[in-house]
């Protein structure tokens, strides 16, 4: 799977809006779906520090790594 964007539940913990938040940031809402829904290939640092700014949280709280090919 790669790298699992948690936005979403960090907008829910800090109850701000995608469009709140991308007006915030300087992002268009439309990029800010992208992110929110796993479908950006990327992200610029500044956007992740805008965001983690913002959002009061590390990257570790918006990013997620997870390993398809990981045995337990």
């Amino acid at each position: 799977m790669g790298i699992i964007v948690n936005l979403d539940v960090m907008m829910a913990k800090r109850k701000i809006s995608a469009g709140e938040l991308a007006e915030r940031i300087g992002i268009t809402p439309a990029n800010l779906s992208i992110l929110k829904n796993n479908k950006a290939k990327a992200i610029r640092f500044s956007t992740l520090e805008a965001l983690c700014r913002e959002l009061k949280c590390q990257p570790g709280d918006i990013l997620e790594f997870s390993d398809d090919n990981e045995t337990e």
